[in-house]
């Protein structure tokens, strides 16, 4: 990796959190619980699987129809998150994987 995919990583992620400060507040705490549980489950493509923009655009899509944000997800937001990335390896599954292997 080297500075300039370094340096696009990071215009992508201003852009991309630009995008979600422009979200009514109640949408934006519910990403930010999302994005912090994906954080620590750790999924191992959040951005360039389009997993986190994707859900930026399935917010959008809610306020443009002006709807609430737990209508979309439900009041279980955790369980939203698992639907979200039932098919996507996580590092845990990889390091028990390596270490199974073993």
């Amino acid at each position: 990796m080297g500075i300039q995919d370094i340096i696009e990583g990071k215009k992508q992620w201003r852009a991309h959190m630009a995008r979600v400060k422009a979200l009514p507040p109640d949408y934006q705490i519910v990403y930010k619980e999302i994005q912090r549980y994906l954080f620590k489950v750790g999924p191992t493509d959040l951005l360039g699987d389009s997993l986190l923009p994707g859900l930026v655009d399935f917010f959008e899509e809610g306020v443009a129809a002006g709807k609430g944000v737990l209508q979309l997800t439900g009041n279980d937001v955790a369980a939203f998150c698992d639907d979200l990335i039932k098919d996507s390896p996580t590092y845990a599954q990889i390091y028990q994987e390596s270490i199974d292997s073993k």
